[in-house]
């Protein structure tokens, strides 16, 4: 891409984006010796979802999901003031990318279902849409560090698991985002 970023003065490379969410854009970083992702956090408007101060809730989030114990990236840095955040780059497959691919594991929802009673015992629920996670080396990431209190409406059971097989919701999502 030829962009370069920094975090709280450190320069960055960008190599491509990765992902736009509601909250932010995620690139793929290089500091010269490793890779990282970086996220900008953007203000655009999100009709379904409302936001205070996303950066100092990317960092609180982040604090709840470790305390927790959920498998998510390492964060290494926020720049509160350009509100962006450095975190560790997980490679792998998302799962979004595995249902496309028929490549959807066993073992893969049981893991989410280890996640779960993690979080619902915490009365916390995470944004559970599959690109979310990544695959690597047959354990699964939470990449976001997205989580909010936990109601019955939003958990896995209820809604993300109708994203994670090629459901009637699933195939819709894809034929609108192609």
């Amino acid at each position: 891409m030829g962009k370069r970023l920094t975090v709280n003065g450190k320069e960055y490379s960008i190599v491509k984006l990765l992902g736009k969410g509601k909250g932010g854009y995620s690139y793929l970083a290089d500091d010269g010796t490793r890779r990282y992702v970086l996220k900008q956090i953007h203000h655009e408007p999100c009709d379904y979802y409302q936001f205070g101060n996303k950066i100092e809730a990317e960092v609180n989030d982040y604090k709840r999901l470790k305390e927790i114990g959920i498998r998510i990236p390492v964060m290494f840095d926020v720049d509160m003031e350009n509100e962006r955040i450095l975190k560790e780059y997980i490679e792998g497959e998302t799962i979004y990318d595995l249902v496309l691919l028929d490549k959807i594991k066993p073992s893969y929802l049981e893991q989410m279902q280890e996640m779960c009673s993690l979080l619902y015992a915490a009365h916390t629920n995470i944004d559970y849409f599959p690109t979310n996670f990544v695959v690597q080396k047959e354990e699964i990431y939470y990449i976001d560090f997205e989580c909010n209190d936990y109601m019955d409406e939003w958990n896995f059971e209820n809604w993300g698991i109708k994203y994670w097989s090629k459901t009637p919701e699933f195939l819709q999502y894809v034929k609108e985002h192609s």
